[in-house]
């Protein structure tokens, strides 16, 4: 199994990110794929995830309005669309698949990406 995230890097306030999860080796019908964050200093905390075998999606409120988190089944990767990023969006992202609820919760996970980096100036 590998998770492959992509797509971070140095933005301004009010801009625009996506970050990309490739993934590999898994059964996605029953699998669902979230992304967290994790600020220096910071406790890692839930962004967003979508199942699968549905794809219904879950927000952390902080993101509500402003990220959606969507598959593309042909090639098997799940993007982040980050817009209105704001300097408390700093953080390294990390995507995570696994098949346990619930959703937001880091211990669901059973597979994690290796992080990429966001920082948003102001």
């Amino acid at each position: 199994v590998q998770l492959q995230a992509s797509g971070g890097g140095l933005v301004q306030d009010g801009d625009s990110l996506r970050l990309s999860c490739a993934v590999s080796g898994l059964t996605f019908s029953r699998t669902h794929t979230g992304w967290f964050r994790q600020a220096p200093g910071k406790e890692r905390e839930f962004v967003a995830a979508v199942r699968w075998g549905t794809s219904n999606k879950y927000y952390a409120e902080s993101v509500k309005g402003r990220f959606t988190v969507f598959r593309d089944v042909a090639e098997n990767t799940v993007h982040l669309q980050m817009n209105s990023l704001k300097p408390e969006d700093t953080a390294v992202y990390y995507c995570a698949a696994g098949s346990r609820p619930p959703l937001d919760s880091g211990s669901s996970y059973d597979y994690w990406g290796q992080g990429t980096q966001v920082t948003v100036s102001s």
